[in-house]
C-alpha cells in the first residue's frame, strides 16, 4: 500500500470541526457533559470527514495552481472540471451528462438549502426517508417548508423502504420535493436498481421532483457498484444529482460540489440566484482528484473494508447483543445498541461523558434512530480500536450499574 492510512495526523489548531467543533455543533445551547479526562484525550469519531491526508493528486494540483499566485474571483469557466468529472462518472457509473447540465456549488449542503427554496413554494413540503441526514431537515426548516419522512423498515440490522407509506406521503399534493440519500446516510444502504426505479416512479406519478444526494457514491465496499438514479432515467428532467469530492477524497473543507440539473427552467433559476464563485484552489484540487485520484481511492476502500471487518468481529466478541451489518457504502458504522439501553437516552452525551468518544447518537438523525450510534471509521485502525474499546467498557459499566 503506497498511502499511509495508519498515520495519525494532529488536527489541533487547524479549526477542525471534527477536532474542536463538537461542543458547539452537538451541544450548542445546552450543558456540556462532565468529563473525567483532559479534552486532549477525547477521540473524535463523529463528523463525516476522514482522519486521512487528502490524495497526492489533489495536493499536486493545488501546488501547481499556487505557482500562479493570483487568487481573484474564480468561476468554473473552462471545461477542465467537467471533462475530469464526466470521465470519472462515465468510467465508474456508466453515466453521462452534458456540460451545460453541470453546475457547481460551494458544497452539497448549500445546494440543498437553495433547491428547497427554488422548487418548493410556501406551504409546500419536502419528503425524505428516515433516519435522515440532519441537513435535509435543516434545509427545509430554513425556508419554512414542512419536512415529512417515510420511516425505513429495519430488520436484523438491515433497512428497506416501506413503499406503501412512501407512496402515501408522496401522494400529498403539498409534497413537491424528495430528498433521496443514495447511498443512504446513516444506514449505509446502496439502493438496488429495483428500489430506485420504484421510488422514482412514485415521485414521477405524483409530480414530485427528486434531489438525489449521491455524495457517498464512491465509498463502496469492494464488490459493490453505484447506480446513479439519473442514469436509470436519462430522459427525465426532474432529477437533480449532487456529487462532490468532499467525501470521496476527504476535501469537505474545500467547499466545492457538482450539481447536475437537466431541467432548463430550474437550471435558469439556479444560475440566476446561486453564487457561481469558487475557491481557485478548490477548483484545481477537484479537477486533479478526479483525473488522478483513483489509485488513492482504491487503497482507501481496502483500508475501510478492513476497518469494518474488524469492528464487526469486535462487536460479535465483546458486545454480542449489538446489531450491526457492514454497510454497502460510506465509511460510517450504524450500530444498534438497544439491547444495552432499553430506555432511550442521549447516546451522544453518554459516550462523550463515559467513554471520551465523540460520536453521533440516533437522536441526531431526525427520527427512527432510537438507541443507534453513528461513528466514522475513516481513521487509522489504532484509533478505531481505541474508540471501540472505550465504547465497550462504558457499555459494560452501564450494564453492571443497571443490574446492581
Amino acid at each position: 500500500m503506497i498511502n499511509d492510512f495508519d498515520r495519525l495526523i494532529d488536527r489541533r489548531h487547524t479549526n477542525s470541526v471534527a477536532e474542536s467543533g463538537y461542543e458547539d455543533y452537538l451541544f450548542g445551547g445546552s450543558e456540556l457533559p462532565r468529563l473525567d479526562m483532559p479534552r486532549s484525550d477525547i477521540i473524535s469519531m463523529w463528523v463525516a470527514d476522514m482522519q486521512f491526508a487528502a490524495p497526492q493528486a489533489a495536493l499536486n494540483a493545488i501546488t501547481e495552481r499556487m505557482q500562479r499566485p493570483i487568487f481573484g474571483y474564480t468561476m468554473n469557466l473552462d471545461d477542465e472540471l467537467y471533462e475530469a468529472f464526466h470521465d470519472w462518472s462515465r468510467d465508474r457509473y456508466g453515466w453521462s451528462f452534458r456540460r451545460d447540465e453541470m453546475q457547481t456549488s460551494q458544497g452539497v449542503v448549500p445546494a440543498l438549502y437553495a433547491l428547497v427554496e427554488y422548487v418548493c413554494k410556501p406551504g409546500e413540503k419536502v419528503l425524505s426517508l428516515s433516519p435522515a441526514y440532519g441537513y435535509f431537515k435543516r434545509s427545509a426548516d430554513y425556508s419554512a417548508r414542512e419536512f415529512v419522512t417515510s420511516p425505513l423498515r429495519k430488520h436484523d440490522g438491515s433497512y428497506t423502504v416501506d413503499f406503501a407509506d412512501f407512496e402515501t406521503k408522496a401522494r400529498d399534493p403539498a409534497v413537491k420535493l424528495f430528498f433521496l440519500c443514495h447511498p443512504h446516510n446513516p444506514t449505509g444502504r446502496a439502493w438496488s436498481e429495483g428500489e430506485l426505479r420504484r421510488m422514482a416512479d412514485i415521485c414521477f406519478d405524483n409530480g414530485v421532483m427528486i434531489v438525489s444526494d449521491e455524495v457517498h457514491c464512491d465509498l463502496l465496499r469492494h464488490g459493490k457498484r453505484h447506480v446513479p438514479l439519473a442514469r436509470l432515467f436519462p430522459d427525465r428532467k426532474d432529477i437533480v444529482t449532487c456529487m462532490a469530492v468532499s467525501k470521496t477524497f476527504n476535501m469537505a473543507g474545500m467547499m466545492i460540489a457538482t450539481i447536475i440539473i437537466p431541467d432548463p427552467d430550474l437550471r435558469a433559476i439556479w444560475k440566476q440566484r446561486h453564487s457561481p464563485f469558487l475557491n481557485p484552489l478548490s477548483l484545481a484540487a477537484a479537477t486533479g482528484a478526479y483525473r488522478n485520484g483513483a489509485p488513492w481511492l482504491d487503497e482507501l476502500r481496502t483500508y475501510l473494508d478492513d476497518n469494518f471487518a474488524w469492528v464487526e468481529a469486535f462487536l460479535r466478541a465483546e458486545l454480542p447483543e449489538a446489531r450491526f451489518r457492514i454497510p454497502d457504502a460510506t465509511y460510517l458504522a450504524w450500530i444498534d445498541l438497544g439491547a444495552y439501553f432499553p430506555d432511550s437516552i442521549n447516546l451522544t452525551k453518554f459516550f462523550l461523558e463515559k467513554a471520551g468518544v465523540v460520536l453521533e447518537g440516533g437522536e441526531m438523525f431526525v427520527n427512527n434512530g432510537e438507541n443507534m450510534v453513528r461513528l466514522s471509521l475513516a481513521c487509522p485502525q489504532s484509533q478505531v480500536r481505541a474508540a471501540m474499546e472505550r465504547i465497550r467498557d462504558s457499555v459494560k459499566a452501564k450494564v453492571l450499574e443497571t443490574a446492581s
